[in-house]
């Protein structure tokens, strides 16, 4: 039976929803930067780029199956503004296991919004998906990121040494996790 969480997802100063073709402008000015693609698979986007991205998250508000991903646009409540996205792919129904990701303007970094839009993801995985692990994973120079699962509770698990040759270059990978009792001693929020 698919997965269709009820959206927008509401968090203290955040709406987190579908995607709309409105949401291009918003997107280019993200994913179009270099520093939003350094440490990610993808070179900064043109907006031809972005539209095909576009068109790939407003699909994704269903889980029907291992594979497929939730992606939210993150919007400021109070201004409205889109400042980011943020997914939660659930990776194997078997084990009941997921990953979260999130990016953001770099505008807007510094204000807890990757760690609040996260959170609530992590909430849905666990309290409505009842996922039993959710990881996060990230190039290991980015520290930033780092943080953020840190700030969510999650747990280092592991760090990958050049495990992958991207960009011209080999990239080491760190594995953030949290199982669903960590999060319920966290008290579920």
């Amino acid at each position: 039976m698919p997965f269709i969480p009820e959206t927008p997802l509401l968090t203290d100063r955040l709406l987190l929803r579908t995607f709309e073709e409105g949401d291009l402008a918003a997107l280019v000015e993200i994913e179009s930067r270099p520093e939003v693609a350094r440490f990610l698979y993808w070179e900064p986007r043109t907006t031809e780029q972005v539209r095909e991205s576009l068109a790939r998250k407003m699909t994704g508000h269903t889980l029907n199956a291992a594979g497929d991903t939730l992606t939210f646009a993150v919007v400021v409540r109070e201004s409205g503004e889109l400042v980011g996205s943020v997914n939660l792919t659930w990776t194997s129904e078997l084990d009941r296991q997921g990953e979260i990701g999130y990016m953001l303007n770099p505008r807007h970094e510094g204000h807890g919004y990757a760690t609040e839009s996260a959170r609530r993801l992590l909430g849905l995985g666990f309290d409505e998906l009842r996922l039993h692990r959710i990881i996060g994973r990230m190039e290991a120079r980015n520290s930033g990121s780092a943080r953020v699962l840190e700030r969510l509770g999650m747990r280092r698990e592991a760090e990958l040494v050049e495990n992958e040759w991207v960009k011209g270059e080999w990239q080491s990978e760190l594995v953030y996790a949290m199982l669903d009792r960590e999060w319920a001693s966290l008290g579920g929020a």
